[in-house]
């Protein structure tokens, strides 16, 4: 069976102060109506006339009152008039309507009653849907990249309701669904990415985590828009590698770290070795053979590359 789309509905600003004020007199208009009977010894038709009377001002007056509601900014109050969709109050404000329309909100709780030593106490409930930016702090979890090692990763989602219709009515907890979601493409754009891939151009988790974040807020965002909400931003908060596997790729990042440095002195070596062949040949400050070029490359070599300070020998004779 389709899901049935309801078109939000702003119902009109109706203040509630006169409401307020009539109900208020009303209530009281019915205590003369009760007290007038024995006041005045009227019959018995009288007096159950004047008690209906009475009994007809304080309901009219409790059911008046009963359609009072009070929006502060940045909320709004979906209603619903048995069973169909009334309309959506999103203003600040003041306001009256029918009575019998009652606030929806499936993300409130309705709270236990309880006893007291004093009596029988009920928590009041607050059905209005907050429109303010809020925060979503979803939790590290772990999962395994592209490559299988596992990670833990965790995300924060800054998130808004837009439409408190759709979040009210199309999805049963408009809370819990963004977590989930966030829960589940978390672990989904994880796996499509490995972890770091050294300084290739290929994305990684480490290396390009805002692109990542931004691809998992536009996926966010398609699963949030049938919920009313909309996701302002989506950032990586945590990001490390598992504990288990930790020590290990720690030993890698160091040994890739190392090749990279050697391989860097190894070119540089090269180049200064060939710089001073060079130098030394266009200067004619020497002329050496291919053996004399040769162990003149070793001695460079060793020299540049070698993890320790060189010692110098101090050769008095010929090399031959």
């Amino acid at each position: 069976m389709t899901q049935k789309n309801i078109d939000e509905k702003t119902l009109p600003a109706r203040s509630g102060y006169p409401f307020l004020l009539l109900g208020i007199l009303m209530m009281l208009a019915s205590l003369p109506v009760y007290i007038a009977p024995c006041v005045l010894n009227a019959s018995a038709a009288v007096i159950v006339l004047m008690v209906v009377l009475g009994t007809a001002l304080l309901l009219g007056g409790i059911l008046l009152l009963c359609g009072l509601h009070i929006i502060n900014p940045n909320e709004a109050l979906v209603l619903a008039l048995f069973g169909n969709y009334y309309g959506t109050l999103k203003e600040a404000g003041f306001y009256w309507t029918n009575p019998f329309a009652g606030g929806l909100n499936p993300s409130v709780k309705i709270p236990a009653v309880t006893a007291s030593g004093s009596g029988v106490s009920v928590a009041s409930v607050n059905k209005k849907v907050s429109t303010k930016i809020m925060t979503l702090n979803n939790e590290k979890q772990k999962v395994n990249d592209q490559q299988g090692n596992p990670i833990e990763i965790g995300t924060i989602v800054i998130w808004q309701v837009t439409n408190p219709t759709k979040a009210v009515l199309n999805v049963e907890n408009y809370k819990n669904y963004l977590s989930m979601q966030c829960d589940a493409i978390t672990r989904n754009t994880a796996r499509c990415y490995p972890y770091d891939t050294g300084e290739n151009d290929e994305k990684s988790l480490r290396g390009s985590t805002q692109e990542v974040a931004d691809i998992m807020k536009k996926e966010l965002q398609e699963k949030a828009d049938s919920a009313g909400i909309t996701i302002q931003e989506v950032r990586i908060t945590r990001l490390a590698y598992a504990p288990e596997i930790a020590s290990a790729m720690l030993q890698r990042q160091q040994a890739e770290a190392i090749i990279d440095a050697r391989q860097k002195i190894v070119e540089g070596a090269v180049g200064m070795v060939n710089m001073a062949l060079h130098k030394l040949s266009e200067d004619e400050i020497i002329d050496l053979d291919e053996e004399r070029k040769a162990a003149m490359v070793s001695n460079l070599l060793v020299v540049l590359c070698g993890n320790k300070d060189p010692q110098p020998i101090v050769n008095s004779g010929s090399i031959y």
